[in-house]
């Protein structure tokens, strides 16, 4: 079935797009949650319509989030973290604290646009993280692990 995205859904695309996907999900899943919308031929002639709307905002939105992207390029984190004697976290370090450290910073970034390349982190050290401010807009922020 062919439908309309009305918001960013991970994995599978983002808001405005047109896709395809099997019946149930659409059925079931996505239309009644609001997700989405059933891609009618009139309903694809409003969404070209909103999009032409769109697109100058758009740009507006990308170059903010390139100007974002200059400013983090040259800001490095520090999180501090209890540890053991051996250079073990207590716990794990995620990308609350880093939304944290950030704001500690002036960048008020939403933990999810986050992503940590490590799966886990448990010992001191230093990272890297991955910060997506628009849609294909991302910077990486190198960060350090230190004991408190």
């Amino acid at each position: 079935m062919e439908i309309i995205l009305k918001q960013d859904i991970q994995k599978l695309g983002n808001r405005d797009d047109i896709i395809n996907v099997k019946d149930g999900y659409a059925r079931n899943y996505l239309i009644p949650n609001g997700m989405a919308i059933h891609a009618t031929p009139s309903a694809k002639k409003i969404h070209e319509e909103i999009l032409k709307q769109r697109a100058h905002k758009e740009e507006q939105l990308r170059e903010q989030a390139q100007e974002i992207v200059e400013k983090l390029k040259d800001v490095s984190l520090i999180i501090g973290a209890k540890t053991s004697t051996k250079g073990k976290i207590f716990g794990s370090v995620n990308t609350i604290q880093i939304s944290e450290a950030l704001a500690e910073k002036g960048f008020e970034i939403d933990r999810r646009n986050i992503t940590i390349k490590e799966d886990i982190i448990k010992e001191i050290g230093n990272y890297s993280a991955s910060i997506r401010l628009y849609k294909d807009v991302k910077v990486d922020i190198p960060f350090e692990i230190i004991a408190e």
